[in-house]
């Protein structure tokens, strides 16, 4: 199913209605729990040993590139899950969270140890804003306000965040289900696709809100954003009916202990098991070293990504570990 995007104050909003991934009240992904049980997670902050990471870092500023060529996509790493997507003549943000910590609070909840490495006020105009799923550290309302404020463009995001936003006084929303595209732009085509993972903004509102990732089309170059995602079998899915990805941006951190992980944050051997599932010609690691969410050391998907690519025996110029600030540019292979 092919949208268009709603003018800006009147949000998009879709009905749970019962299919393979919902009951009509509730998400799940099929196959897989979504999320943990309080008791899980008790359990896991009462038995929990976490590795120290330092109070803060400052990385260097690397320079944008000037242009981009026709079928190059060009991708910023600013922090976490958060990465522009440059296209020829077009701007997608993912995940936005410029805040100082990823909470409902300015006072507590994981703090940033890395600055963002592009101011937001530095960003060019953007034809989309891309909001994986609603957990605290990718759905950052106080940043989504002030993008808002430069040009209010769509954000396109799962069924149930429309509402949840415009009670925030956001409205420019495009809600998809699975599978579903909008182009919110001429030229610039959004497709949302299946991630294994879950929801909560509040205490009532478990698996509420759909999650996913996305496929992004612009000038002949195509895009995959996962968000957040354990590692299922809906890489190779995403690959058979929309095509390999010139490149992917892939999670590799936030994923000890495994226990209780493993479902909704892939590892980075997963990672690279993803990389190769999605055939893609280059991936960019991302949501790691920035906010300390789970219990590895702030090097640790780094070093682990290093290993799983002699394993499988993916090159690291076919699997980069950006950093902060670094502008990747991928070339289409069509």
């Amino acid at each position: 199913m092919t949208q268009s995007a709603p003018p800006p104050g009147r949000p998009s909003l879709r009905a749970r209605q019962v299919s393979d991934h919902c009951n009509g009240a509730r998400f799940f992904s099929p196959g897989a729990p979504s999320g943990r049980s309080f008791g899980d997670f008790l359990r896991w902050q009462w038995t929990r040993r976490p590795a120290r990471w330092p109070d803060s870092i400052v990385d260097d500023d690397p320079p944008w590139p000037d242009t981009i060529g026709p079928g190059e996509v060009a991708v910023t790493h600013i922090g976490h899950a958060t990465l522009l997507l440059r296209f020829r003549g077009k701007a997608v943000l993912t995940d936005p969270i410029f805040s100082a910590r990823a909470s409902p609070f300015r006072w507590t909840g994981p703090k940033r140890v890395r600055p963002p490495a592009v101011a937001l006020e530095d960003l060019p105009l953007l034809d989309a804003v891309l909001v994986s799923h609603n957990h605290y550290d990718h759905m950052d309302v106080p940043s989504l306000k002030r993008i808002r404020e430069r040009g209010d463009p769509p954000i396109i995001t799962g069924i149930g965040n429309g509402a949840y936003l415009a009670a925030k006084g956001l409205s420019h929303v495009i809600e998809l289900d699975w599978w579903d595209r909008v182009e919110p732009v001429p030229g610039l085509g959004i497709v949302y696709v299946p991630a294994q993972h879950w929801s909560r903004r509040r205490a009532w509102d478990t698996n509420r809100m759909l999650w996913g990732g996305f496929v992004v089309e612009a000038e002949g170059a195509r895009a995959y954003f996962a968000g957040d995602t354990g590692y299922p079998a809906q890489f190779a899915e995403i690959r058979r009916r929309l095509g390999a990805p010139d490149v992917a941006l892939l999670p590799i951190g936030a994923y000890e202990p495994r226990w209780f992980m493993a479902p909704q944050h892939m590892n980075p051997e997963e990672a690279v098991r993803a990389h190769l599932d999605l055939g893609a010609a280059l991936s960019i690691a991302m949501h790691f070293a920035t906010f300390q969410l789970t219990d590895e050391a702030i090097d640790a998907p780094m070093t682990a990504l290093e290993a799983a690519r002699a394993m499988h025996g993916v090159a690291a110029a076919d699997f980069r570990i950006p950093a902060f600030g670094e502008t990747i540019v991928a070339p289409t292979r069509r």
